[in-house]
């Protein structure tokens, strides 16, 4: 069974980083064909994608967050870890990791491991 766990401080400072990781088990993160993704929820804007890193090779972040994201794997933790700098109250939310996979020899995509979720609060 694959397992995701998210984990990180629960709140942090404005203009400072906010720092998670995701622990996996059931799975290698450089196993094969998946993309290690965070999504984050808040009341105001729903499910919003982050960003992924790839089994192998490079991230990739949404447009409205490449500025100040990062996204990078631990493989001898078998963990992938997000950053985001600057952080400000509007990056207030639900924090997820995911798996991203494959449906149908690439015509779809599906999410089908996910981590709880970490609330995390952007406050002084």
């Amino acid at each position: 069974q694959v397992q995701l766990q998210e984990s990180g401080p629960g709140l942090v400072e404005p203009s400072q980083t906010l720092f998670l990781t995701c622990t996996v088990s059931g799975a290698s993160i450089t196993g094969g064909y998946y993309y290690w993704s965070w999504i984050r929820q808040s009341p105001g804007k729903g499910l919003e994608w982050i960003g992924y890193i790839p089994y192998i090779g490079s991230s990739y972040y949404s447009p409205s967050l490449n500025g100040r994201t990062s996204i990078s794997r631990d493989t001898s933790k078998n963990q992938f870890t997000l950053q985001l700098s600057s952080v400000t109250p509007e990056d207030t939310a639900v924090y997820f990791c995911a798996r991203r996979g494959t449906i149908a020899g690439g015509t779809g995509i599906l999410y089908d491991y996910w981590g709880q979720g970490t609330q995390v609060t952007v406050s002084s």
